[in-house]
């Protein structure tokens, strides 16, 4: 039974959120109604389910737009970084969340951007778009790994987030999350129990260069960073309550 409370909360919310960005949706022209609803929806979630955020380092967001990097260990991310980031911003999502009904309807109305990374054409189309969202003055998440990390270790990063940044000259700005992986592991359609999650944001990363081999040390740079934001000490304080 406990675990079927928070299952039937996200349910609900999720349907009845997204009807109303659905409703909005015509007079929202930039989204940020939508954002709202968004930050709604992840903070009722987490109330449900017992799981607190703590954040540190929102001094370093102080000269948007920026593209937001973060790792990512669980379904948990989208929740914790939804209800904690202090700015408005669009999500880089795989294609496939978009087809999902309601969830996909919303992300939809909100403006995000859709990727497909198996077809390279539509991918830089999207990447096109992100660049267009970022000249406007809007931040952007993205997750450079790309999909979930089993263990918490840093998978591979992939490099259009990079080409974005060199393409924009948008900052990046580095966050590490930790404690989500633990609470909310894969397979698992709610939180195992409550507990904490934890997010560090790192200092703002610019890159000038244009030449080709600046963007791997764009990408090497960036990940540093979050490496040590995600640090094994950090790690370990993120436990269960």
């Amino acid at each position: 039974m406990r675990k079927a409370i928070p299952l039937l909360n996200i349910v609900f919310t999720t349907i009845f959120l997204s009807m109303i960005a659905l409703i909005i949706f015509p007079f929202d022209r930039k989204g940020k109604g939508t954002n709202r609803l968004g930050r709604i929806w992840a903070k009722i979630h987490l109330k449900a389910c017992g799981i607190r955020v703590a954040m540190e380092g929102a001094e370093n967001m102080t000269e948007p737009p920026y593209i937001i990097m973060c790792n990512h260990q669980s379904v948990l991310d989208i929740f914790a970084l939804l209800s904690s980031l202090p700015l408005s911003f669009k999500w880089i999502a795989k294609k496939e969340l978009f087809v999902v009904p309601f969830l996909g309807w919303a992300l939809k109305a909100g403006k995000n951007i859709s990727i497909d990374r198996q077809n390279p054409r539509k991918a830089l189309k999207a990447m096109q778009e992100a660049a267009s969202r970022i000249n406007e003055g809007m931040n952007i998440v993205i997750f450079p790994e790309g999909t979930w990390s089993p263990d918490g270790t840093l998978l591979p990063f992939k490099k259009g987030g990079f080409s974005l940044a060199l393409r924009t000259k948008a900052p990046i700005i580095p966050v590490g999350i930790w404690g989500t992986g633990q609470l909310q592991p894969e397979g698992c359609s709610v939180p195992k129990g409550r507990g904490l999650i934890q997010i560090k944001i790192g200092r703002p990363v610019c890159w000038a260069e244009e030449e080709k081999p600046a963007k791997n040390k764009l990408m090497l740079e960036v990940r540093s960073h979050i490496e040590k934001l995600i640090d094994a000490d950090g790690q370990n304080r993120a436990v269960s309550s």
